[in-house]
Order: C-alpha cells, then sequence, then structure tokens
C-alpha cells in the first residue's frame, strides 16, 4: 500500500495530525496497535492555545459537548491557582475532558476526511531512503508493507519510529514515582477540585464523569517505587489517610496507575524522511497537564507543513522549521515541569510548604499570576520570523480573535478564527487597496484565501496593519505596516518565500 505520509500512533497528536494532513488532500494513513480508543480518561485538560487551534477547524463545540469549562488552571498545584480569564481570547479557560472523548472528537473528524486508520496494527520494521520510507507491521489480516513519501511517530514514550531512526533520547530516568486512581468516593459532600500538601505528601482530587474521582497523590513513603509495579487501592487508601486523615470512602477502581518524573527529548525531531511528535519527542512528569496539549500544537505545526513539501510549494527552509520552532517549546516545557516536579514531590518538609506558600502569594499578582497563565496555556509563543522578512512586532505571534467585517457584506463581525476551516493560508489585508488582488493572483499562489476586511473592534498592536500573512496554524507569518513605502512589492515578495509556486521548484 502506498501513501504520502504514515503516521505511527492514533492518539490525540496522531489523529490531529492525520486529519490535518488529509484536510490538505495528502493521502495518510494511521497504524495503531489498540482495538480501539483508549477506555481510560488519562489526560484531562485542553488548554486555552489547543482550544484556540480546535476552534480554527470548528472543533471546539464538539469538544464542549463532553467537557467542562474551568476558568482556572495550576503551576505545582499551588493554592492559588493560575487565571486563565484574564487572556484575550473566547477561549481564556481550560476543558476538562478524559482523553478518551478528545480522541474520540479527533478520530470522527479524521475518518470524516478520508484517513486510512488499521487499528490492531503493530510495526515491526521502518526503513528509509532517499526517496522515501517502508514499514513493515502485522494487523488483524497479517502481514503488512506500506510506503510513504514520509512517516510521523505519533507513537509514544517508547516509540519504535525513534528507535529505529536511531534518534537519541536525552535526558535523565524517573527519581520519584506518583500515583493515580480514577475511584468512586462515597464520603466526599460535594464533587470538587482541591488539593493539599503537608509533611504526609502531596494529593489532589478531581471530580470525573459518572460519579469518578481522579485522586493524584505524591506519598513520600512510596516515591521510589518503580513504575513498573501495579499501584493498589489499599497503597491509595493508605495514602489519602495519612495526607487528609481520611479515605473519602474510597471504592470501585475503575484505573490505577503509577507514573514517574523521566525527562527527555528526542536530540532531533527529524531525520531523513521521518519525524517524531508528541510523547515520541518528549516526555516529562505531567504538571499542569501540559504534554497533551503540547503535542496538538506540534501536530498543528507539523501537518501544513508537510502538506506544502509534498504539493510542492514549500521554501526548502520550511520542514525544517518544525524542529527550529517547536525544539526550544519543548525545552522550556521540560524545564517547567522540572520546577513544578521540584515545588510537588522533592521534599515534605515545614521548610518546603514555606517555599509553596511565597510563590502561591506572588501568584497574587496579577502581573506574576497572568506571565506563568500564558505560559502554561501557550500563549506566550512568539516563532522567530523567517530569514528575510521584514521585521514586525506581529511576525511569529499568535493571531487573536479579531473581529472581521467587509465591504461586501460577505463578513459581518465575523471572527477571523472562522477564515481557517480549510486549513489555508489567510492574507488578511486591511487597506483597501485593489493592487493587492493582482498581486495574489500574480504570485499564483493557490493555497492563500485573500480576505480584504476591516477590524470591527480595535485590537493591540494591529491599528497599523496594512496587511499579514498568516499561517495555517494560526500564527503570523509576516506583517506589513501600513507606513510602508511600497507594501505590494513586500506582499508579493513575502508571498513567494513562503509559498513558491509549484512550477518553479
Amino acid at each position: 500500500m502506498n501513501y504520502e505520509v504514515i503516521i505511527v500512533g492514533g492518539g490525540p497528536v496522531g489523529m490531529l495530525l492525520a486529519a490535518e494532513l488529509a484536510l490538505a488532500e495528502v493521502n495518510v494513513c494511521v497504524l495503531e496497535r489498540l482495538k480501539e480508543t483508549t477506555p481510560y480518561s488519562r489526560a484531562l485538560t485542553l488548554h486555552p492555545r489547543s482550544l484556540e487551534i480546535l476552534d480554527m477547524r470548528g472543533l471546539k463545540p464538539k469538544l464542549l459537548e463532553t467537557g467542562k469549562p474551568i476558568s482556572t488552571g495550576h503551576f505545582a498545584a499551588l493554592d492559588t491557582r493560575l487565571n486563565f480569564s484574564k487572556l484575550d481570547s473566547s477561549s481564556n479557560y481550560t476543558v476538562f475532558i478524559p482523553q478518551h472523548d478528545t480522541e474520540k472528537v479527533l478520530e470522527d473528524w479524521a475518518r470524516e476526511l478520508g484517513v486510512g486508520i488499521h487499528r490492531e496494527t503493530e510495526v515491526k520494521s521502518i526503513s528509509q531512503d532517499e526517496h522515501g520510507v517502508e514499514v513493515t507491521a502485522v494487523g488483524p489480516e497479517g502481514k503488512l508493507v506500506l510506503t510513504a513519501d514520509y512517516l510521523v511517530g505519533a507513537d509514544g514514550a517508547g516509540s519504535i519510529v525513534r528507535k529505529h531512526a536511531g534518534i537519541p533520547f536525552v535526558g535523565t530516568s524517573e527519581t520519584i514515582t506518583a500515583i493515580l486512581g480514577d475511584v468512586v468516593l462515597t464520603e466526599l459532600s460535594e464533587p470538587s477540585i482541591f488539593s493539599q500538601f503537608n509533611e504526609q505528601g502531596q494529593i489532589m482530587v478531581v471530580p470525573l464523569k459518572n460519579g469518578l474521582h481522579r485522586i493524584v497523590a505524591i506519598d513520600p513513603e512510596r516515591v521510589h517505587v518503580p513504575k513498573s509495579e501495579p499501584v493498589t487501592l489499599e497503597e491509595l487508601r493508605s495514602a489519602m489517610v495519612r495526607m487528609l486523615g481520611s479515605d473519602l470512602g474510597i471504592s470501585d477502581p475503575y484505573w490505577l496507575s503509577r507514573y514517574g518524573n523521566a525527562t527527555r527529548q528526542a536530540e532531533r525531531y527529524r531525520d531523513g524522511r521521518i519525524f517524531l511528535a508528541g510523547d515520541a519527542a518528549h516526555i516529562h512528569f505531567p504538571a499542569g497537564g501540559q504534554g497533551l496539549n503540547v503535542g496538538l500544537q506540534e501536530a498543528m505545526n507539523l501537518g501544513w507543513k508537510l502538506a506544502a513539501e509534498l504539493k510542492g510549494r514549500a521554501p526548502e527552509w520550511l520542514l525544517n522549521s518544525y524542529q527550529s520552532e517547536r525544539f526550544p517549546i519543548n525545552t522550556a516545557l521540560l524545564r517547567n515541569t522540572e520546577v513544578q516536579t521540584f515545588l510537588m514531590g522533592s521534599a515534605f518538609t515545614s521548610d518546603m510548604i514555606n517555599v509553596r506558600c511565597m510563590l502561591s502569594d506572588l501568584l497574587l499578582v496579577p502581573e506574576a499570576n497572568y506571565k506563568l497563565a500564558s505560559q502554561i496555556s501557550a500563549f506566550n509563543i512568539q516563532y522567530a520570523s523567517a530569514a528575510d522578512d521584514l521585521p514586525h512586532e506581529l511576525n511569529g505571534r499568535r493571531l487573536p480573535e479579531l473581529k472581521l467585517s467587509s465591504a461586501d457584506g460577505a463578513l459581518r463581525n465575523t471572527n477571523a478564527y472562522e477564515l481557517f476551516r480549510t486549513g489555508s493560508y489567510v492574507l488578511l489585508h486591511f487597506a483597501e487597496d485593489d493592487r493587492i488582488r493582482d498581486v495574489v493572483e500574480a504570485a499564483g499562489a493557490k493555497c492563500i484565501c485573500l480576505v480584504c476586511a476591516s477590524l470591527e473592534l480595535e485590537a493591540p498592536d494591529w491599528s497599523d496593519v496594512h496587511t499579514v500573512l498568516v499561517r495555517p496554524d494560526g500564527y503570523v507569518a509576516w506583517a506589513v505596516s501600513r507606513s510602508e513605502s511600497n507594501p505590494m512589492n513586500v506582499i508579493a515578495t513575502g508571498i513567494s518565500r513562503w509559498c513558491i509556486h509549484p512550477s518553479i521548484r
């Protein structure tokens, strides 16, 4: 079987990436060893930036059908929570949603777009040369041999793709482990999120659906138990009694698990025609619920770039920008989870309690709270400008939810995110210069959607914008100021740098 892209791993990251590629009319398949979506809740949080990029594809309403919006998050389970409601977005909250529900929404979308999904299929070998990749796998119908132009490993921490590509997984092994359980609590008066840190350990209680609660505990008496040792209900009960003074009537465990603070990152995210995304590229202590969200954002970053390469309209540097853009972001992610791990699990002493109280008080300062909230939510990301792009303060930043109207009435106070349903570049033109249509037509960039509009509401840093090219993942490629003396020439050059016409490759 021949494809343009093969994705190994059918979790949320793999499914979103597959859907993104299919949206761009790339022939893509997913190989997943599990028979069906995981029945366990696993990752529970979609952060604001993840909600924004999914909103651009029209998926946020489906997620809100089963998920619960929560206006706050946490850093190291400190008492003062992060206030996402201050972010400049209609997605200024997290959505509390079990991972299996997120996976279902993304898999349904991928199937609607025609993605070939091969479940109960285990990859056995991978090889590549300068022309493509070959994958040997075993599925319900026996041995499969598949070929493709590119392969993406979204197959988790133990990634067979990463191992076959020979990419080192650099970092540290686990030094502590924590336990979790999705259980029934018969003696909890009402469902609520709460946490406690004392000299007996750290514990968090989170209500789930179907009468379950998620218990997460770092127990100083059990932190050196290896991750491979199964968790028992009695172990969780004992930790709760010591930390909370009660087991809250714990019973009926649906899922028990142990996880560690191993922190690693792939030395490189690309090896020839093979790419890595999600946990295949990096692992860390799941502090702040960031892992799934970072993986989804990687899928959005990589999808349109691979599609552009396959369609012959990518400049030479574009595919390599996946590594240069995402690697430093994930390095920062690993550092913040290490800090959180230190605050949550390194010591359970009066000194650490005092440190946590001091930091919690600092988060009462709005500016400090906002800084961490924007980091955890990924609102602080600004990619470096491409070589030769004229500098502008908007370059590399996320597109906010501008409210747009147009003279022809096609747009009436329209959210700019609605323009990204098809996964194309969007060229927003605000200067009312009819020459813009000739420039776009002359460039022959059919991957660009030209929108001539005006701003319905003032937006910080946007008052002087003449024209801006927004990438399919919702980040500004470049912007041109109204003060530019020859804007049409700058726009034409900018389009050719980012969206070269296939005939000139």
